[in-house]
């Protein structure tokens, strides 16, 4: 299952410094690290503790997590929804992303020039959600009249779209966000069908300087303050040091450095994780002596689909599911040991896989 997170912002605003980092992060599976598959595209692994619970406890021959995918955006420049700059394949290319983040300058640097003279986050944000609004406006305005004309024949279904339309057009006049917008489960269900660009899940990313980089700044409490109405999560990170972060090999060294400045872990580790939980993926694991390895799903999916990332065959010939919750393999250390304890539990078609299910699947084709 490939996902991408689309890296957007206005220029010079730590984007680039940003996705190079992640490029030269090394990842924590020497067999799986970061590539490139297009100039803007790298494959970054999903950092998981549980991994290496996991292969202390298996020994196998490899160990395989999870990935997901970054793509680094063109920078937008004011009239992009007119074709300017970069404009059309600015607006392509967040299209096809399934999750936004958006990097704002939060930090004030004479040496890095700022495309408006004044750092701003608030407007630098806006600057961005104007020109994705009146792309969406545009589509919803095509949508409108196509839906006015078979409305007006008295189809019920048109009317009803008809409705929920006006009211988006309301809502993106207003200067709003699509993902804010006050909607029921079936509304919601035909504004994903509209591919809107407001509509996407967003991260808001506030680059700070290296004294702000846990404390925050005034520029951070402004942007927090904005996103308020789109129930966002706003992210701190310094891609000034994350670059520094991500050039050390070494992990012992790699911890000090990040213990100088007060942080866990980096800013690139919280981001990754971010993006995974923002797409609504959550992660299972197969162990055995060749692999222990980390599968990406959606939440709520049940084993026969959990099965077929797999392998088609295993979702088409699905008879049952083997699961221990990764809790249990970490108290009693192993398959069979689980077993004994009554912790593995034979699942069927109907079985919803939670996060951190160590399981294995029996099929016949």
């Amino acid at each position: 299952m490939s996902l991408q997170c689309g890296i957007v912002g206005l220029p010079n605003v730590g984007k680039s410094t940003l996705f190079n980092a992640l490029s030269s992060a090394k990842a924590e599976a020497a067999n799986y690290p970061f590539c490139t598959i297009e100039p803007n595209v790298g494959v970054v692994t999903v950092p998981d503790k549980r991994l290496k619970v996991l292969e202390s406890l298996v020994k196998p021959q490899k160990v395989l997590p999870t990935t997901i995918e970054f793509v680094d955006i063109a920078g937008l420049v004011q009239g992009a929804s007119k074709g300017e700059g970069l404009g059309n394949q600015f607006l392509g290319n967040i299209r096809e992303v399934d999750a936004i983040i958006h990097v704002v300058r939060c930090f004030s640097d004479d040496n890095v020039v700022h495309v408006a003279g004044k750092v701003d986050p608030v407007s630098d944000k806006e600057i961005i959600d104007t020109e994705l609004q009146l792309k969406d406006l545009d589509t919803i305005d095509k949508r409108i009249l196509k839906n006015a004309k078979v409305a007006k024949s008295g189809d019920k279904d048109a009317r009803k779209s008809l409705e929920i339309l006006e009211k988006l057009k309301k809502h993106l006049e207003e200067g709003k966000n699509v993902r804010g917008i006050d909607a029921t489960e079936d509304e919601w269900e035909f504004i994903t069908d509209l591919f809107l660009l407001t509509a996407k899940p967003v991260i808001y990313l506030a680059n700070v300087d290296e004294e702000s980089v846990t404390s925050g700044n005034e520029y951070v409490e402004q942007l927090k303050e904005n996103v308020k109405s789109e129930n966002a999560q706003v992210l701190m990170i310094c891609a000034a040091l994350e670059s520094q972060i991500a050039s050390f090999d070494d992990e012992e060294e790699k911890s000090m450095f990040l213990e100088e400045y007060g942080l866990e872990e980096s800013g690139l580790d919280r981001l990754i994780r971010a993006s995974y939980e923002l797409l609504n993926l959550i992660t299972y694991f197969t162990a055995g002596e060749k692999e222990v390895r980390a599968w990406t799903i959606h939440r709520g999916w049940k084993a026969p689909q959990a099965a077929g990332v797999i392998h088609s065959d295993f979702e088409r010939g699905f008879i049952k599911a083997e699961v221990i919750s990764y809790e249990n393999y970490e108290k009693y250390k192993s398959e069979s040991a689980c077993k004994e304890a009554g912790k593995l539990s034979i699942e069927g078609k109907e079985y919803v896989v939670h996060d951190g299910d160590v399981m294995h699947f029996r099929f016949n084709v």
